[in-house]
């Protein structure tokens, strides 16, 4: 008998169809939480018999054990009890010691490995499963999903995989993948899935644009933090968030009914997988969360209580445009107006008219400096054309002009 605990998500439940597919009803498949392994692995050791069950094989999968787990399955598997772990995430390396750990970050030919890539690996080269299209489609989709890099891909049908995995209970999602799995040459999505997957994508659009209007951003450590509460679509909104907002280091999804963080980003030089260590948690460097402890629900949720969202840039402008070298506007908490232009080949700020001390080499440093710091916005057409115009007064009558002199204000001023 082989007993498989794995995580509840699309890659641990991946790894649970698979391992169906290669031992049908000889496989017996557990679905836990993060927390939840360890009890579940701990009541394994204490109930089992290896005299009894000497064939029983236990396999692990995209989870890590606890420290004391670790030492009491080491000495199982010293007895000789039969365990093979496999999982990859990066903060797992460290189960490499034990000859029943495998913890594979990516793959021999450099992809980013899953959980459920790497057992259908294991099960096909120890000869438990024949390699088929469908298979390999199926756990590709998983793959790219759980490694972020279905849109660099161009794969949405790995989203709307895990979309169809969440509006499906986990018995129902697992029951329909190994059947269809089992008898199709490639792997589909049926008539009726197509149709809900497409209200769903309406619904996950319409929550995220509701969670754009709610998102605060902070500083916490050395790192420029979005945070925003959800409970539904984690990866959907962190990646439209991390988009709109390229200025935050990563992003927080505060679960508050579940207890748990997500933490996400797009840049290549945060580790998220570092942060959440810092809190008792783990996971890859783009994708990462950890339970809301006391220490968590304080830097993340307490002390940003007070602070206010992100105001959203102007989308619409025809004129106001970002890059712009004659002059972009920006608008700032307390009413104050933030001018940036390019002179010289500099890009220069001006705060109320009063021209700051830095300067940038580029836009974006310029509007990633003014929007980490000062939390400004894009402002809209109408407010650019109103401080054209007193600007214009301003120059007719001879008062200090806060534009750069080469811009011609009464040609724009005619446009508009």
């Amino acid at each position: 008998m082989y007993h498989l605990y794995s995580h509840n998500d699309l890659d641990g439940v991946g790894c649970g169809i698979i391992a169906k597919c290669a031992f049908g009803d000889g496989v017996d498949v557990r679905y836990n939480t993060i927390n939840g392994l360890n009890q579940q692995v701990a009541r394994y050791l204490n109930r089992f018999s290896l005299e009894e069950h000497p064939y029983d094989m236990l396999f692990i999968t995209d989870l890590s054990v606890a420290p004391d787990i670790e030492k009491q399955l080491n000495l199982f598997v010293e007895e000789g009890g039969q365990v093979q772990l496999i999982d990859h995430h990066k903060t797992a390396l460290h189960l490499n010691d034990y000859m029943w750990g495998q913890v594979t970050v990516t793959h021999r030919d450099g992809r980013l490995a899953s959980a459920t890539s790497l057992l259908y690996e294991y099960l096909v080269q120890h000869g438990h499963l024949s390699q088929s299209e469908s298979l390999d489609q199926f756990v590709e989709l998983v793959r790219l999903y759980d490694t972020w890099e279905w849109e660099e891909a161009e794969k949405p049908e790995a989203k709307r995989l895990n979309d169809l995995f969440y509006m499906l209970s986990i018995d129902e999602f697992e029951s329909k993948m190994v059947e269809r799995l089992r008898s199709a040459e490639e792997f589909y999505f049926d008539e009726f899935e197509e149709k809900i997957l497409d209200m769903e994508e309406d619904k996950i659009g319409r929550y995220i644009r509701r969670k754009q209007r709610e998102i605060i951003q902070t500083f916490i450590d050395e790192y420029c933090v979005g945070i925003v509460y959800a409970e539904s679509y984690h990866s959907e909104l962190a990646s439209e968030l991390g988009t709109i907002y390229p200025h935050l280091d990563y992003i927080a999804i505060l679960n508050m009914g579940g207890r748990k963080m997500s933490l996400r980003t797009i840049h290549d030089h945060v580790d998220v997988s570092e942060v959440a260590m810092r809190y008792g948690g783990g996971g890859h460097s783009k994708a990462s969360g950890c339970t809301i402890t006391e220490e968590v629900y304080r830097l993340f949720a307490a002390e940003p209580f007070e602070l206010e969202p992100i105001r959203l840039d102007a989308h619409r402008n025809q004129f106001n445009l970002k890059g712009s070298e004659s002059g972009v506007l920006y608008e700032s908490w307390g009413e104050d107006l933030v001018f940036v232009y390019c002179r010289s080949g500099e890009w220069i700020v001006e705060w109320n008219g009063e021209e700051l001390p830095f300067r940038f080499g580029s836009f974006d440093e310029a509007e990633r400096h003014l929007k980490r710091q000062y939390g400004v916005w894009l402002a809209r057409d109408d407010a650019f054309v109103r401080m054209l115009k007193d600007q214009l007064m301003q120059r007719r009558s001879g008062e200090r002009l806060a534009l750069s002199t080469d811009m011609e204000e009464e040609k724009l001023l005619e446009e508009l």
